[in-house]
């Protein structure tokens, strides 16, 4: 079937099959391999794209589902003039990852987070993030790193 949708702002347009899951589309049809595959049953949200602005685990949506939709991966967040967005600014600053696995699903969750909430307690940042698993860091960074980019919290110099 013939899909076509906006990712990072460019119309893509593909035959796949209807079983095609989004992350699949997004890694092995677009070439896009920023959104990882953690689990294939959405516990991890290592896979978390935004969809028309809302976070979502794209191993949770078929492309046929977000035909017509505006699709922003880790690859497109950067600013126009290429400087890295608040979010992944505030990620290398505050040490918000180790392994890197998990690091772009948690920094388009935060995306959405912050969109929804634009100054978050640490509270409200770690219920943000519940359905988002790391398995290297105690959380601790990624949430600091969070509250940076919120400007809740000063990032390191």
């Amino acid at each position: 079937m013939k899909v076509a949708m906006t990712v990072n702002g460019t119309l893509e347009s593909h035959d796949v099959e209807a079983r095609t899951l989004l992350v699949d589309y997004l890694r092995n049809v677009v070439g896009l391999t920023g959104t990882n595959i953690g689990c294939d049953t959405t516990s991890c949200g290592a896979c978390t794209v935004l969809l028309n602005g809302q976070s979502v685990k794209s191993c949770t949506v078929l492309a046929a589902q977000a035909a017509g939709d505006d699709i922003t991966t880790i690859e497109g967040l950067a600013l126009e003039d290429g400087r890295l967005n608040p979010v992944q600014q505030a990620f290398q600053e505050c040490h918000g990852l180790q392994c890197g696995y998990c690091t772009p699903g948690m920094v388009m969750a935060i995306t959405s987070l912050l969109t929804e909430n634009p100054h978050p307690t640490e509270e409200d940042v770690r219920v943000g993030l519940e359905g988002n698993l790391c398995r290297c860091t105690g959380y601790h960074n990624i949430v600091a790193s969070a509250l940076a980019a919120s400007g809740v919290v000063e990032m390191h110099q």
